[in-house]
């Protein structure tokens, strides 16, 4: 009987339990909680994101190379549309009839019930005239957002584009974006998308049965704020990177300019260039078919995409590498015919005829018969394996950043084209080979490929004496001017500083010397130290390269200029690098206005005329044509000179 009351008082205790907590929950409902409230009002409430301003990008003087502009989108709930004026609707917003009934069944299937965008991007114009007959046309509203603008219209492949999310990103996300939402596509916009984005907020918005706003819900006590994005201070000086833009107006090339002392990319021109505000407002997309249809490629990014063999610059590197192997120095002389004899029957032509001639004049005269010999003596009089050789080679000319990816905060970086020792053993079915098989890389031709970003950081490297710093685009980060710790790392190239004096007095004889194949790009009051080249196109003209640096000690620039199809380097690419570094360094130009206009006005696009008399004279520097690395085919190599 106890036992039976013991049971009874249980039973009756959970029931009690039971019924507190049910009538605990129905307060905190009714009485503390307004979830349901929410819920109820939920047909009366829209809620709208608010999408933050991205960061804006400055330069490295803090001038403004992008910024925000307000427009609107135009949002639709299907269900909610009643009859209206059409042809007034769409008169009001830019558009056809055809294109109404697109758009209302594209949002129809999107969702009945859900708002989505209807049109993108009204103007402050337009959205001026529309809002006013806004409450017309039920089921539409309007969503503030910014996009991109750019004040100078410079700089486009560096700074890069945005554009409306897809399914893909949507998924990749985790949840981050949403239908409408806009990401970094290109550039720089894609490289610091985490940071330049912002956060959403959203905004509780009160509407009535005619979905006319009337204030914020709760006094917006459940709205969130918008946080913007980070703004970046980039590298680039803004009148140095428009001044390099107005040289390669008409030409096809880059120009890539870094301070040596830290990495920092001060001018990235790639050209044909394109105005970054066709990639923003309505028309994006016809633009955006208009520029990819183009046959120059202004989308392309040469300055981190585009390959060629480096032709005589490479010859730089060559000479520092055969010194490291202690097989040539500042004094080693050999004598040059007018070209250099290799295997049985192989010739590679030379300018000209130097007689006996050392490692300073070979890069002064660029002579092409001093480098075949260094060539061979580091691949076939080193005391190892050819094939041994070749890789020990190798792996000095990579500590340059040649052959791989330097790691550039842009997005679609190439590697560049660094043979290997399996590449000639492949070809030539046997690893017996030696230099004469691969000669034609000791003056800077054949299977290498080098970016003109590669080649901008060889001669930081050079001015530096043996280091560079990785190269960058943006120096500092928000209101705190956060750097990245990788920029400030050195990197060895591997060579010991004593053996580039010799290699820079060669360098400077070239711009400051007649005798030198840049006599003719000399600039006053600056020590300006370079190398021409001319590199083979076998579709077409060769290409003209020159690279520098300035001035000699304590150097402020490095800089790579290479012009597609326009010859030899002493002609074109050495007069525009020599512009750019007076430029920079002076910020003026103290050159006669018709030394400036020849190279402004040139159109050396291909099939343009493109030579004047007077620039036929100026002295050329290096050798073209088609080289074969197979000795049994009794190669010639020979100059165009």
């Amino acid at each position: 009987m106890n036992s039976f009351f013991a049971r009874k008082f249980v039973v009756q205790g959970i029931f009690i339990a039971l019924i507190a907590v049910l009538i605990t929950r129905l307060f905190y409902i009714q009485v503390i909680s307004d979830e349901y409230i929410l819920s109820a009002e939920n047909n009366v409430i829209r809620r709208l994101p608010i999408y933050p301003a991205r960061g804006v990008i400055l330069d490295r003087y803090e001038k403004i190379l992008v910024q925000n502009e307000p427009v609107y989108d135009l949002m639709i709930i299907p269900r909610e549309v009643k009859a209206f004026d059409t042809l007034e609707f769409c008169k009001l917003i830019g558009i056809d009839l055809a294109g109404f009934h697109k758009r209302f069944k594209k949002a129809r299937t999107y969702s009945p019930y859900k708002a989505s965008i209807f049109e993108k991007q009204l103007s402050v114009q337009i959205y001026g005239s529309f809002q006013e007959k806004l409450i017309n046309f039920p089921g539409f509203f309007v969503q503030n957002r910014t996009v991109r603008r750019y004040p100078d219209s410079i700089a486009a492949h560096f700074l890069g584009y945005i554009g409306e999310v897809n399914q893909k990103v949507i998924e990749k996300s985790k949840g981050f974006y949403s239908q409408g939402d806009y990401h970094g596509i290109t550039g720089i916009e894609k490289s610091y998308e985490e940071l330049l984005r912002g956060q959403r907020g959203v905004q509780n918005l009160m509407v009535d049965a005619l979905n006319r706003p009337k204030g914020n819900y709760a006094n917006g006590k459940y709205d969130t704020i918008a946080v913007s994005g980070e703004h970046m201070i980039s590298s680039l000086d803004k009148e140095l990177q428009k001044f390099g833009e107005q040289l390669m107006q008409n030409k096809i090339g880059s120009i890539v300019a870094i301070e040596p002392s830290t990495g920092e990319i001060l001018s990235f021109v790639s050209s044909p260039a394109y105005d970054p505000n066709l990639m923003v407002g309505r028309k994006r997309g016809n633009n955006y078919m208009a520029l990819l249809n183009d046959k120059y490629k202004p989308m392309f990014v040469r300055p981190i995409q585009a390959e060629y063999p480096p032709g005589s610059i490479f010859k730089v590197v060559n000479a520092l590498v055969a010194q490291q192997f202690r097989l040539i120095n500042e004094n080693t002389y050999f004598f040059c015919p007018g070209g250099y004899r290799y295997g049985r029957k192989g010739f590679m032509g030379c300018t000209h005829v130097h007689g006996s001639i050392n490692l300073k004049n070979s890069i002064t005269e660029s002579c092409n018969t001093y480098y075949g010999y260094a060539y061979s003596r580091m691949i076939d009089h080193s005391g190892m394996r050819s094939v041994n050789a070749f890789k020990r080679w190798r792996k000095a000319v990579s500590a340059f950043g040649i052959g791989t990816a330097l790691g550039i905060d842009l997005p679609g970086e190439r590697n560049g084209l660094l043979p290997t020792d399996e590449l000639y053993t492949k070809r030539f079915k046997n690893d017996q080979w030696g230099s004469a098989y691969t000669i034609s890389l000791s003056i800077g031709q054949g299977e290498l490929g080098i970016t003109p970003l590669q080649m901008a950081n060889v001669m930081a490297i050079v001015a530096n004496r043996g280091f560079f710093y990785k190269p960058h685009l943006i120096k500092a980060i928000g209101s705190k001017k956060v750097i990245k710790k990788e920029y400030l790392q050195k990197n060895n190239a591997g060579i010991d500083s004593k053996y580039f004096n010799v290699v820079i007095d060669g360098m400077s004889a070239v711009v400051n010397q007649p005798s030198g194949t840049a006599w003719y790009s000399k600039i006053e009051d600056i020590e300006m130290c370079g190398k021409t080249g001319t590199v083979q196109n076998p579709h077409g003209q060769d290409h003209s390269v020159f690279v520098a640096f300035a001035p000699r000690d304590n150097p402020k620039i490095a800089i790579a200029v290479i012009i597609e199809n326009a010859g030899f380097g002493a002609t074109w690419s050495a007069p525009i690098a020599s512009l750019m570094v007076e430029k920079y360094i002076k910020k003026t130009i103290s050159r006669p206005q018709v030394y400036v206009d020849r190279l402004l006005q040139a159109n050396l696009l291909p099939g343009a005329i493109e030579f004047s008399s007077a620039s036929k004279k100026i002295k050329s520097d290096n050798i073209s044509s088609t080289t074969n690395t197979n000795e049994k085919a009794n190669p010639v190599i020979r100059t165009n000179e």
